[in-house]
């Protein structure tokens, strides 16, 4: 992976990327519609590619990113339904990652728990993506 990071994206270019995934790839991504643990060898590596980022900048006075998740309709944070809130957690901490043989796109984050680390990956709908401030 290259040292050059990720290009920040925003709702507009990350609804473009979130074109329809073609049946014949057997990329095992699409099943993640909410936010599921996908261990290394789930992740499939050599065919996905690093599209840019979701990940904020702290604004001057913050200590650390935002935890508030983003739910006006009241689902949860590994609700399929849920909103894809760029500005709210856990999207605040994923990048942007899209299949070359399908074109799905997948979002990805590290979530530190304890005693574990767990990879969470969710399939990017455009339809659930939104801008919220």
């Amino acid at each position: 992976m290259s040292d050059v990071p990720p290009f920040p994206l925003d709702a507009t270019q990350l609804q473009a990327l979130a074109i329809k995934p073609l049946d014949q790839c057997a990329c095992s991504l699409k099943i993640c519609k909410g936010w599921e643990s996908v261990s290394d060898d789930r992740w499939p590596s050599k065919q996905l590619k690093l599209e840019g980022t979701l990940r904020r900048e702290m604004a001057q006075g913050e200590s650390e990113l935002s935890f508030q998740e983003f739910h006006p309709n009241g689902t949860r944070y590994d609700s399929p339904e849920a909103p894809i809130a760029l500005n709210y957690f856990p999207y605040n901490r994923a990048d942007v990652y899209a299949c070359q043989q399908c074109g799905c796109a997948v979002l990805k984050y590290t979530e530190y728990g304890g005693y574990y680390i767990d990879q969470r990956v969710r399939l990017v709908d455009a339809c659930l993506v939104v801008d919220a401030a």
